[in-house]
């Protein structure tokens, strides 16, 4: 008989949610910390703390990126977008005024109006807006498109910030598009989630773990845990790479990914004890 304990689900749920978030600081030095980079982008996230602990961070240190690059237009995942700036303490005051705006749009006012912009660009770092993207993937290929259009060299070294569910398919988004490159061009992409969601049994039900304070995610703004359960079933199976996925045997999205025995067993585990379908 399968275990389907609140201790398994937990573990396999943060299995899942530690590979996809693909944290490539945790366990260094650098750990929490966002590392200086030619380009910074940004897709934006439903988790407005993620982008507001960039944005304290360049304020802290205007040196830490040369070009940061706002990411994202209108798709499946706006809304959420408009309902967690509609729940924020501060940003609600403009729920009303981003309603039909591209998601990097909504970013680029909250940037404006509670963040220090001419520190941010003190030492020269050029803020960039890519608004047409609609998914994981047009993130990456308009971003690159932008690059270019604005004469814009993307460097060597390319700091990405998404959703922690997303993380790791963005960069094999990114890196994809720079494979033709010879190997000494190719620039080298840093997956930064700022805090990787997980979760733990209260008195056997599954709850959100506090996440680190200087991260400042509150779990309040993480999703409601089913939709992050389907989330991540979800993102497993398009990483993982056979005919029904996004890499090279599959939809061609993405560059081949080992996804581990264990994060394919925890999403099983999932799909058949949570009733999660994705």
């Amino acid at each position: 008989m399968a275990d389907n304990s609140p201790a398994t689900l937990a573990q396999a749920i943060n299995t899942i949610s530690t590979f996809v978030s693909h944290d490539e600081l945790a366990g260094t030095e650098m750990a929490g910390e966002i590392p200086k980079s030619s380009t910074l982008v940004l897709c934006i996230p439903s988790i407005l703390s993620q982008a507001a602990y960039i944005f304290r961070a360049l304020e802290k240190d205007p040196t830490l990126t040369i070009t940061l690059v706002l990411v994202g237009g209108i798709g499946h995942a706006t809304s959420y977008i408009y309902d967690a700036v509609a729940r924020h303490p501060q940003h609600h005051v403009h729920a009303t005024k981003i309603q039909g705006l591209p998601e990097a749009r909504v970013l680029e006012l909250i940037l404006r109006r509670f963040f220090d912009v001419p520190t941010i660009t003190s030492a020269g770092c050029r803020i960039l807006i890519e608004d047409q993207s609609t998914n994981c993937g047009a993130n990456a290929a308009k971003t690159k498109s932008l690059l270019e259009r604005e004469g814009v060299r993307i460097g060597e070294r390319v700091v990405v910030v998404q959703d922690p569910t997303m993380c790791r398919r963005t960069v094999a988004s990114f890196v994809k598009l720079y494979e033709d490159l010879p190997e000494i061009q190719r620039p080298t992409f840093v997956s930064c989630p700022i805090a990787v969601p997980t979760v733990k049994v209260v008195d056997e039900n599954l709850e959100y773990e506090e996440l680190p304070e200087s991260s400042g995610v509150r779990v309040e703004e993480l999703w409601e845990k089913q939709r992050f359960y389907e989330l991540l079933v979800g993102e497993v199976a398009r990483l993982h790479d056979d005919e029904n996925g996004y890499g090279p045997k599959g939809k061609g999205f993405i560059g081949h990914v080992d996804v581990p025995d264990e994060v394919l067993a925890a999403a099983e585990i999932l799909r058949s004890s949570l009733g999660v379908s994705r």
